[in-house]
């Protein structure tokens, strides 16, 4: 036999029958099946290491959280105040203050709040302090009770320019009396134009008597209507 497999024969060994090729084939294949269907139907002949190895898949890696990207072109966060207008938030804030009890308010000084000027402060007072009564302006009185009153009356220089074209008509004054009489902040409302300073001129050298509102004189504001004709 050692003969055979390691010289050359010249052609004097001859194969063996092929039956046994054939027997030696299926016998493998035979001891293959065996080993591939064996763990199949019965699981429990592997041992426990190889049984785990097989049944247990491994654990899939957990990826770690990427950060945010913020895109380059991203507006910037805007602030909730514009222009003096609050906005609406763009979201939920997680967390919202809810007091558990009463607060106590601090008192504010009123007078600290009151603007500067002559009825400033004065507007807000506290106890036992003095306000000045700020007065009212002069007393609206009828042109008729002041013409009761008046004491003196200049009559006024008909302009020659009036006369020459023939001009009448009546020129409205808004005057203010005072304690004494005089007049004061005298303004023209109406009339024509040619005539009003002639009427000025002379109503502000009227005198009256002081007009008496509890015994005692005070300013009042009355209308004086100087009539210009031609006779």
């Amino acid at each position: 036999m050692f003969e055979d497999s390691t010289f050359e024969s010249a052609g004097r060994i001859h194969t063996r029958s092929r039956r046994w090729m054939i027997a030696t084939f299926a016998f493998n294949t035979a001891i293959l099946l065996a080993l591939i269907l064996i763990p199949l139907f019965y699981p429990q002949a592997l041992s426990g290491r190889a049984t785990t190895i097989l049944m247990t898949a491994p654990p899939v890696p957990a990826e770690e959280p990427m950060p945010p990207v913020r895109p380059a072109h991203a507006p910037a966060a805007s602030s909730e105040m514009r222009q003096d207008t609050v906005l609406m938030p763009r979201q939920i804030p997680p967390n919202i203050y809810v007091p558990d009890r009463r607060e106590d308010w601090a008192p504010i000084n009123a007078a600290s709040l009151a603007p500067e000027g002559p009825a400033g402060p004065d507007l807000f007072h506290g106890p036992g302090q003095h306000t000045d009564v700020v007065q009212a302006g002069p007393k609206p009185i009828p042109s008729v009770l002041a013409a009761g009153l008046l004491l003196y009356k200049v009559i006024p220089r008909y302009p020659a320019i009036g006369v020459a074209i023939h001009l009448e008509g009546t020129v409205e004054l808004q005057a203010t009396i005072s304690k004494t009489g005089t007049i004061e902040n005298l303004r023209v409302m109406s009339g024509p134009p040619m005539l009003r300073q002639a009427a000025v001129d002379a109503v502000s050298q009227w005198r009256y008597r002081p007009y008496l509102l509890d015994g005692q004189p005070v300013e009042v504001e009355t209308t004086v209507n100087v009539q210009f004709t031609l006779n």
